[in-house]
């Protein structure tokens, strides 16, 4: 992929309305030769993209996570909200909004973690875990099923369950909504409520 370039694109949306050239010759006196250069764009680095970027998906992560917290007093989930952004594109990032253990069908127990990112993407492996992304403007909701590496003191996907450690992935908030919240539910009682969505 090549090396992407980043610019300020405010800068241009901001720009004063400009004056007559006549009017501001006779106020003045002078003639303001900056107007006729064409404006330059103003680059910006990849940390600064970065930065930018970390900043929306925090801010959307804490939204997100108020808005599943929202729903009913008896699903709460911690708030757990990180971002990642990719190093070799800035502009793309996930977030970590939360995480819970949860019963699958089967009665076993297991950890899971939400998160979202503003792409969309096939899941791949443990060394590159985004294959083939489509940057487009649509976000992508996914949970994965967690645990403990035994060799290290980190947390990786849970590739037992369901063969790759997808719980769940789409591009509708309001579905990714009530797969969070089915899998937060303790009881049947409950579960029917969120079905009823």
């Amino acid at each position: 992929m090549a090396k992407l370039r980043y610019y300020d694109a405010a800068d241009k949306a901001a720009a004063p309305p400009k004056a007559k050239a006549h009017t501001e010759f006779l106020r003045t006196g002078r003639i303001d030769r900056r107007r006729w250069m064409p404006n330059e764009r103003q680059y910006l680095s990849y940390a600064e993209v970065a930065q930018q970027t970390a900043r929306k998906l925090t801010t959307a992560g804490e939204t997100t996570h108020r808005r599943i917290n929202g729903f009913h007093a008896s699903i709460q989930f911690p708030k757990m909200v990180f971002h990642r952004t990719l190093p070799s594109s800035p502009h793309l990032g996930y977030c970590h909004v939360t995480a819970a253990k949860t019963c699958l069908a089967n009665g076993h127990e297991i950890t899971w973690s939400f998160y979202f990112a503003n792409f969309f993407c096939e899941l791949g492996n443990e060394t590159h875990f985004f294959d083939r992304i489509q940057p487009g403007y649509s976000r992508m909701y996914f949970a994965v099923a967690i645990e403990p590496d035994a060799g290290e003191e980190r947390i990786v996907v849970n590739r037992n369950v369901r063969g790759n450690g997808l719980i769940f992935r789409t591009q509708d908030p309001k579905v990714a909504l009530k797969n969070v919240l089915m899998l937060g539910a303790r009881d049947e009682a409950l579960r029917r409520i969120v079905r009823s969505l």
